[in-house]
C-alpha cells in the first residue's frame, strides 16, 4: 500500500520526464507524435489502475485512520517531512483525478488538440496529474504548499499554447491571481506551523487547534483561507475563472474544473477546519455570505449569457456555472457541521464528474460547429443537436439535468446536504444568518435550473421556426432548408449550414438541416464512465459518504470521537 501510494504520487513525473525522451524504435508507431500520446495513455492508465487497487485494498471498515502512509525526514532544521497517507477523504479524490487525467490523456490520443509539439503537452498533463495527486495525499503543510503550486505551471502552459483565442491574456490572469494567492497561503501556513513547532497536518488536526492562540488562527484563518478562495473559487476572487475555461483546450477545461478547483475545498476541510477551528468560527459566517453570492451570481451570469442576441459562449457559461456550485461547497464547509461538511465533500465529487462531462461535450459541440456561441448554436428546429447529432444531444441534456439537480443523480445530495447543514450550523454560529444563507443558496438552485433548462431547449432542442410574411414557416416544411439560410443550397460553396453554422456536412443540397458527427466511439469510451458514475453516485451516495463521514466527525473532534 505504501508502494502504491508513492507510485502513485510519483509515477507521473517520471513518466513526464520519459515523455521528452526519444520513443524507442519499436514503439513509434505511425509518428513520434502518435507514439508520446500513447505515452500519456499508459502512464495514467497505469496510476489510474494503481488507484484503483488502492482503493480495493483500503480498509473501509476505519476510513478515519490514515493508511498507505510514508513518514521521512527531509528538511530536519524546519522539521519537514515526506508524509504520505490517504484517508476516506482523500481516497474519492485521488480516484477522480487519477480518472479524469486518464480519460483526457485517451481522449487526446484520438484527438490531439491544436498546439506545439504533443511531447510537452503530454508531460505537462503528467507534471499536472502528480501536482495534483500530491496535494490530496501529503501530510505536511510544506510539501502541501508545493504541491498546491506545482499544477500552477503546467496549467499556465497547457492555457498558454494550446488554448483558444485570448489564450495568453487567460493564462496570464490565471497564473497571477493564484500565485498572489498562494503567497499569502504560506504566510499563514508558516505562521501556524512555527507557532505550533510543528509542519504535521495529522499532529496539529489532532491538537485541534489547542496549541494555538485565538489570534494566530484569525490571522492564519485569513491568509489560508485568502488562497485556497481564489482556487475554489469564491466570489469575487473568481473572475479568473471564466476567461482560463473560455481559452483553455478542452482537456484542461476538464482537469481545471474536475481537478484543480477541488483543491482550494479540499484545503478547509483538511487544514482550516481541524487546525485553527476558532479561527475559522470567526470567518465562517462571512464565508457562507460569499458562497450564497457566488451561488447567486453566477447563475445571474448563466441566464444573462444564455439569453437570446447576447453572444454567449457555453464554455463560458459552464464556468460561470461552477462559481454558483462550488458555492455550495464553501457554504456546506462554512457550517462546520458533519452534515454540512459531507455534503460539501459529496458536491465536490459530483462537480468534477458532472462539469467534466459537461467540458467534454462542450468541446465536441465546438469541435463539430466551429464554435460555442450560444447564438448560432441555437438553430431552428431540426438543425439543433436533437435534429443533427441526437446521441450528442442526449448526453448534453443528461449532463445538464445532473448539474442542476435532479434527484436521482450525482448533483442533488452535495447541495441538499449543504442547505441542510445550513438549516442547523455548528454552535456558536448565528442561526439566523444561517438561515438566510441556505433561503438565498435554496433560491439558487431555481436559478441553477433556469438557465440549464434555457441551454438545453437552445441547444438541443433550437429555437422555433419564425412565420414569414405568407403565414408559412420561414424554412419551409420539415425536412427543407432550416431557418436561416439565404437560399443558397446547404454545404455549397461560401453558403453557411443548415443554420449558418460554419462547418456543416456539405454535399447535403436538398436533405435539410446539414447532417454533423454523432458521437465517436473514442468519446464513447472517455464519457462512459462519467455518466456511471454519475449514476452510482446519485442512486447509491452511501458508497462515498461511508468514507467521508468517519474522517469529518473526527477533524472536527479533532482527532476524537
Amino acid at each position: 500500500m505504501q508502494f502504491l501510494l508513492a507510485l502513485i504520487v510519483a509515477g507521473p513525473l517520471a513518466g513526464a520526464a520519459l515523455a521528452l525522451l526519444p520513443a524507442p524504435p519499436g514503439l513509434k508507431g505511425k509518428s513520434p507524435d502518435q507514439a508520446v500520446l500513447r505515452h500519456g495513455v499508459t502512464v495514467t492508465g497505469v496510476i489510474l489502475l494503481a488507484a484503483i487497487v488502492l482503493a480495493l485494498g483500503f480498509d473501509h471498515d476505519h476510513p478515519s485512520t490514515m493508511q498507505a502512509t510514508t513518514d521521512v525526514s527531509w528538511i530536519h532544521a524546519l522539521d519537514v517531512r515526506i508524509h504520505l497517507g490517504v484517508d476516506g477523504i482523500s481516497l474519492p479524490l485521488l480516484l477522480l483525478t487519477a480518472l479524469l487525467t486518464f480519460l483526457c490523456a485517451l481522449h487526446s490520443y484520438f484527438k490531439p488538440p491544436t498546439g506545439p509539439s504533443p511531447k510537452a503537452f503530454v508531460a505537462l498533463l503528467l507534471v499536472l496529474e502528480s501536482g495534483t495527486l500530491a496535494t490530496f495525499a501529503v501530510l505536511d503543510l510544506v510539501l502541501f504548499f508545493l504541491a498546491f503550486e506545482t499544477v500552477l505551471i503546467p496549467m499556465y502552459f497547457l492555457v498558454a499554447r494550446w488554448g483558444g483565442e485570448g489564450r495568453q491574456a487567460a493564462a496570464w490572469k490565471f497564473i497571477l491571481y493564484t500565485l498572489l494567492g498562494s503567497v499569502v497561503m504560506l504566510l499563514g501556513l508558516l505562521l501556524i506551523g512555527l507557532k505550533a513547532g510543528t509542519f504535521d497536518m495529522v499532529a496539529l488536526a489532532t491538537d485541534n487547534g489547542r496549541g494555538l492562540t485565538t489570534s494566530v488562527q484569525v490571522i492564519a484563518v485569513l491568509a489560508i483561507g485568502l488562497g485556497l478562495a481564489v482556487k475554489a473559487p469564491m466570489w469575487p476572487l473568481h473572475s479568473w475563472l471564466p476567461d482560463a475555461h473560455t481559452a483553455a483546450p478542452t482537456v484542461g477545461s476538464v482537469l481545471l474544473a474536475g481537478v484543480l478547483l477541488k483543491m482550494g475545498t479540499y484545503g478547509f476541510v483538511r487544514i482550516v477546519l481541524p487546525i485553527a477551528p476558532d479561527g475559522m468560527r470567526t470567518f465562517a459566517p462571512y464565508l457562507a455570505a460569499f458562497a450564497v453570492a457566488g451561488i447567486v451570481y453566477g447563475s445571474l451570469a448563466c441566464l444573462a449569457l444564455a439569453k437570446p442576441g447576447n453572444k454567449g459562449d457555453l464554455k463560458r457559461l459552464i464556468a460561470y456555472s461552477s462559481v454558483g456550485h462550488m458555492g455550495f461547497v464553501l457554504l456546506g464547509i462554512a457550517t462546520m457541521t458533519p452534515t454540512g461538511v459531507n455534503g460539501a465533500l459529496f458536491a465536490n465529487i459530483a462537480h468534477g464528474l458532472i462539469t467534466g462531462l459537461l467540458f467534454f461535450l462542450v468541446g465536441a459541440v465546438k469541435d463539430r460547429y466551429g464554435t460555442a456561441d450560444l447564438d448560432t448554436l441555437a438553430g431552428a428546429t431540426g438543425a439543433a443537436l436533437y435534429g443533427r447529432a441526437p446521441r450528442l444531444g442526449a448526453l448534453l441534456a443528461f449532463a445538464a439535468v445532473a448539474s442542476l439537480g435532479l434527484p436521482g443523480l450525482a448533483g442533488f445530495w452535495g447541495e441538499m446536504l449543504a442547505l441542510f447543514g445550513a438549516f442547523d450550523p455548528a454552535a456558536g454560529l448565528s442561526r439566523p444568518a444561517f438561515l438566510t444563507f441556505m433561503a438565498i443558496g435554496a433560491f439558487g438552485t431555481l436559478l441553477t435550473a433556469a438557465y440549464l433548462l434555457v441551454v438545453v431547449r437552445r441547444v438541443c432542442m433550437g429555437g422555433p421556426r419564425p412565420a414569414d410574411a405568407t403565414g408559412a414557416t420561414a424554412g419551409g416544411p420539415v425536412g427543407g432548408p432550416a431557418a436561416g439560410t439565404t437560399g443558397a443550397a446547404p454545404g455549397a460553396s461560401g453558403a453557411p449550414g443548415a443554420s449558418g453554422v460554419p462547418g456543416a456536412a456539405p454535399g447535403l443540397a436538398s436533405a435539410g438541416p446539414a447532417v454533423i458527427a454523432d458521437v465517436h466511439g473514442f468519446e464513447i469510451a472517455a464519457w462512459a464512465p462519467l455518466v456511471a458514475l454519475t449514476v452510482l453516485a446519485g442512486l447509491w451516495p452511501a458508497v462515498l459518504l461511508g468514507l467521508t463521514d468517519p474522517v469529518v466527525q473526527q477533524l472536527l473532534a479533532g482527532g476524537t470521537q
